[in-house]
């Protein structure tokens, strides 16, 4: 099959020229793109490891998260290290619900920061049903509620499948 542009060997030469600058162009894009973003990202608290840094700043917080007002128990050793060596900014150590959050200086980090670190699928919750508790008092942030140290935090999230009516009793009274 004869491609346009191609049956002519002058006309064909300038294609398959013009071809090959295109893919070096994009591959150029594409590296330098990836090599700006990697530097930009180097002390984005989100994305870093902590291991070999010195992070002066430390908070600790207690989050209890519930789904369809059941329990969900957060997991021992999510981001410290123990199974990556990549220790991130915020992780826990045991399973009682205990964050730690650590970084070279002050930063805001939020409840939706270590849900987002977590892999916490918030995409399945029903947002508008959901609730977040400082302290035992309702959060108007929601998931963007700082963290401070020593306070408690409770999540209260209703998935998009969550079935109300079976929670209720259509019996009589008596």
């Amino acid at each position: 099959m004869i491609w346009p542009g191609t049956s002519d060997p002058y006309k064909r030469k300038k294609t398959l020229k013009f071809l090959a600058l295109t893919a070096i162009i994009a591959i150029s894009v594409g590296v330098a793109s990836s090599t700006i973003q990697g530097q930009m990202n180097q002390d984005n608290p989100l994305k870093v490891c902590i291991n070999d840094r010195n992070t002066p700043y430390k908070i600790k917080a207690h989050l209890d998260i519930t789904i369809d007002g059941l329990p969900v128990d957060i997991p021992a050793n999510i981001n410290a290290g123990i199974d990556d060596d990549c220790q991130r900014t915020m992780y826990t150590l045991t399973n009682d619900g205990t964050i730690y959050a650590e970084w070279e200086e002050e930063y805001p980090f939020e409840v939706g920061h270590f849900l987002w670190m977590w892999d916490f699928p918030l995409r399945d919750m029903d947002q508008s049903k959901s609730m977040v508790y400082v302290n035992g008092k309702p959060s108007p942030s929601f998931i963007n509620q700082p963290f401070q140290n020593g306070f408690n935090y409770k999540a209260e999230f209703t998935s998009k499948e969550y079935d109300e009516t079976k929670d209720k009793d259509f019996l009589p009274e008596n």
